[in-house]
C-alpha cells in the first residue's frame, strides 16, 4: 500500500513502507549513518523499525559524510 509523506521538504509517494526503517531500506540508506526527524521529533536509531509512519508524515533525513 502506498502512502504519501513530506521526505526532505518534498511530497513523496511511497510503496511497501511501513516504519522509519523500511523508509531508510527501501533508499538504501544506512541507518548507523543517517538522523531522522519524524513529525518535529528526532527518533532513536534503536526505534527506527517500532516507528510506525501514516499518511502526511513529515520526515527529515539527515546523511552523515566523513572527510578531513
Amino acid at each position: 500500500m502506498a502512502i504519501e509523506i513530506v521526505l526532505n521538504g518534498k511530497q513523496v509517494e511511497v510503496d511497501g513502507v511501513r516504519t522509519v526503517g523500511d523508509l531508510l531500506r527501501l533508499r538504501n540508506l544506512n541507518p548507523r549513518l543517517v538522523a531522522v526527524e519524524h513529525n518535529g521529533e528526532i527518533v532513536p536509531r534503536d526505534q527506527y523499525d517500532q516507528r510506525e509512519l501514516a499518511p502526511g508524515d513529515r520526515l527529515e533525513i539527515v546523511h552523515f559524510v566523513g572527510g578531513g
